[in-house]
């Protein structure tokens, strides 16, 4: 949830960004034009990390004692960061696509339930058949899954090999989706 809430922040400050202003001004300075998104990225990952480890600390702090070795817990960090990445593109684009700072925020907030409708909370074999069927498919289940097993020694199964495919799946879609929306934005 961390990584969907500063993928919200992402959207809404891109946006804010385009309709003041900032962004025509950069455009007339000499400097790459990929570096305004990956600014944005890059800062909002790095934000969305450190929240997401005082997070982890606190739970650390009331009880959570997962059975991670250190090379568990390097891939745990390293999935976290590739899911906050990928949804951080995604946030990118779609703040480029809004109007308005408001609609940036709403845009991207089903994003925010993704986990509560995968596995995060109740086993997906006991969900009736169609939500059980939105569930397995959906993003979150194999990153939920594959944490779960690094953390808590449980099975991991093929759930990592299918989170890394949709963590470069949208990774590579949300890039592209925003590259393309912020050209189109400068030939307004």
């Amino acid at each position: 949830m961390a990584a969907t809430s500063g993928a919200l922040v992402t959207a809404v400050g891109i946006c804010v960004d385009m309709t003041e202003g900032i962004v025509n001004r950069f455009r007339t300075m000499a400097i790459s034009r990929a570096s305004f998104l990956t600014g944005h990225v890059v800062g909002s990952v790095i934000q969305t990390l450190i929240s997401i480890a005082f997070v982890i600390g606190i739970a650390l702090l009331i009880g959570f004692r997962p059975d991670a070795t250190p090379v568990e817990w390097l891939a745990v960090a390293g999935l976290l960061a590739l899911v906050t990445l990928a949804l951080t593109w995604v946030a990118a684009a779609i703040g480029l696509m809004a109007k308005t700072p408001e609609s940036a925020s709403n845009i991207p907030l089903p994003l925010q339930f993704l986990p509560f409708m995968g596995s995060a909370i109740v086993p997906t074999e006991s969900m009736p058949d169609g939500l059980r069927w939105f569930a397995e498919y959906q993003p979150f289940t194999p990153v939920i899954e594959t944490l779960r097993g690094l953390l808590m020694g449980t099975e991991i199964g093929n759930s990592a090999l299918i989170a890394l495919a949709w963590c470069a799946a949208l990774t590579v879609g949300g890039y592209l989706w925003a590259r393309t929306a912020y050209q189109r934005s400068a030939k307004r």
